[in-house]
């Protein structure tokens, strides 16, 4: 079953991880957070749909393989603002608690342009993607494709701690919209494992992603990628990323908290 599928899948409630997307015990933070985000997609009504503009994923617990329950419901549904939670289960335990919220366009007086500029980057295929020896490296990376331009790799025990480059998905769906986003940007490697020097694990305990335009794109479409580290002590580090379409324009804001385990 390919990304697609699972996404359609989880539009009814139930969901099916499929294998090969794991990052150490745990399914990819990105799958987890797309498959329930879909769930709660399915139950929006109005069209046009909303669009997203927030979305909170906590992780529970690790998410195995398999069969999962996608329990989404949506709060409340106002003229512009929509709201909902999803639990997503397996075997009657929680695994992730997700909240999203939406918001129609309305007309306002205040505008204020980004001012993050996406950072001057080599041509996508002129840099190496990071490479998948199976065993050596986290299962989903044979399916998504992330083009490093600056930053040291994982557990090099480098001085710095942030990373910019290119992503996408290797196989790309038929369609990409804010689902297929969602899966994609929690791609890269916490940034901070770069400044440790043997192997060490590091996992996503909430992220959140803000979208600030539409990511409508063509399905092949590498995206551009920053992330910095605002803090990180006992344990637990915060990174701040964005993401801009290859025209310059800023999608999406990423926040996440990180856990380190050394």
């Amino acid at each position: 079953m390919d990304l697609q599928e699972m996404l359609d899948r989880a539009a009814t409630g139930t969901a099916h991880v499929e294998g090969g997307w794991g990052r150490g015990r745990a399914t990819y933070g990105g799958l987890v957070g797309a498959l329930a985000y879909a769930g709660l997609r399915a139950q929006l009504t109005t069209d046009p749909r909303p669009p997203l503009r927030s979305l909170t994923v906590n992780f529970v617990a690790p998410v195995a393989p398999g069969e999962a329950e996608v329990d989404a419901t949506v709060l409340r549904a106002g003229s512009s603002a929509t709201r909902g939670p999803v639990l997503m289960r397996r075997e009657g335990k929680p695994v992730a608690a997700v909240l999203a919220a939406f918001g129609a366009p309305r007309e306002s007086m205040i505008r204020v342009e980004p001012t993050a500029v996406m950072p001057t980057l080599p041509e996508p295929m002129t840099i190496g993607p990071f490479p998948y020896p199976a065993g050596m490296t986290p299962d989903f990376f044979q399916r998504v494709e992330m083009r490093p331009a600056d930053g040291a790799s994982p557990m090099s025990g480098a001085t710095t701690s942030h990373m910019t480059g290119w992503m996408r998905f290797r196989e790309a769906p038929p369609t990409f919209d804010e689902r297929h986003l969602i899966a994609l940007a929690d791609s890269w490697p916490p940034a901070v494992l770069q400044m440790v020097s043997k192997p060490t694990n590091g996992s996503s305990l909430t992220r959140t992603l803000e979208l600030v335009d539409d990511v409508t794109a063509e399905p092949d479409t590498h995206w551009a990628y920053s992330v910095t580290t605002d803090a990180a002590a006992d344990g637990y580090a915060h990174t701040d990323a964005r993401i801009w379409h290859p025209d310059g324009r800023l999608v999406a804001i990423s926040r996440q908290t990180v856990s380190i385990f050394g």
